[in-house]
């Protein structure tokens, strides 16, 4: 299980800017979710850049200097709490990029290998690690070439809500053009010990753009995405579009 934060915005800013004086809190939350962190960047000009450390986000100063330092129009953050029998090394850690396209993803899917029928052969080598995590965006990524990104995920997202077992399949994936968050959990199936709220995302859109995240932290003022939805955001005009999934 992980923490998931993101953000889009037509100017370059830090994740440190981008998400206030409270994101110290956010990265409070790797003290159990502390299997590992990475950052993916990807400005409208299709660069992409990425970090992942298989080590606690709090305690990495790598993860303080990337999310003070470096500025983006667009980036993904991700605290990791590896589902039991993971391997914590860099393969395992999100974000995953394929191209210009990174992905992140937050809960499991059992068992992992249930998601091969679903992926292309010819990009299963294409994969660094042996997650669930991996295997869903490789699986929306097949997907995708047949129709489009968006098409793609949904009917991804259907399959595995209709043939696997899963926790959550929330996730974020992030494009030059487009950012998707995939609202999509059991309520039934909250990690022991976490509140009812533990898959919940939340959004905030101001003057310096839009940001996405997992709860908690403060998040007082902040739109709840509907789970069973897919929000999707427009890069350039900030519009958000929510599709029932």
């Amino acid at each position: 299980m992980c923490r998931l934060l993101g953000f889009v915005s037509n100017e370059e800013h830090t994740i440190t800017e981008i998400a206030g004086k409270d994101f110290a809190k956010f990265s409070e939350l790797s003290t159990k979710h502390g299997d590992g962190w990475g950052v993916a960047s990807i400005d409208n000009h299709s660069h992409t850049n990425l970090v992942v450390e298989p080590t606690r986000a709090k305690d990495s100063a790598k993860f303080a200097e990337i999310t003070s330092n470096l500025k983006s129009d667009g980036a993904l953050l991700h605290l990791r709490w590896a589902t039991q029998g993971l391997q914590v090394n860099e393969g395992n850690s999100h974000p995953f990029t394929f191209g210009d396209i990174s992905f992140m993803h937050n809960g499991d899917i059992k068992p992992a290998a249930s998601l091969d029928p679903f992926v292309d052969p010819e990009l299963k080598s294409a994969m660094r690690g042996d997650t669930d995590s991996e295997r869903y965006f490789y699986s929306i990524i097949s997907a995708s070439k047949k129709t489009n990104l968006i098409d793609g995920t949904i009917s991804t997202v259907r399959k595995i809500k209709e043939n696997l077992t899963y926790s959550s399949i929330n996730a974020m994936m992030l494009t030059p053009e487009k950012y998707v968050v995939i609202c999509e959990h059991n309520v039934d199936r909250i990690p022991q010990g976490e509140g009812v709220d533990y898959y919940d995302l939340y959004y905030r859109k101001d003057s310096k753009g839009i940001l996405v995240t997992s709860t908690g932290w403060d998040q007082e003022g902040w739109t709840l995405i509907p789970n069973h939805n897919i929000a999707v955001i427009d890069r350039k005009s900030l519009e958000v579009e929510l599709i029932q999934i």
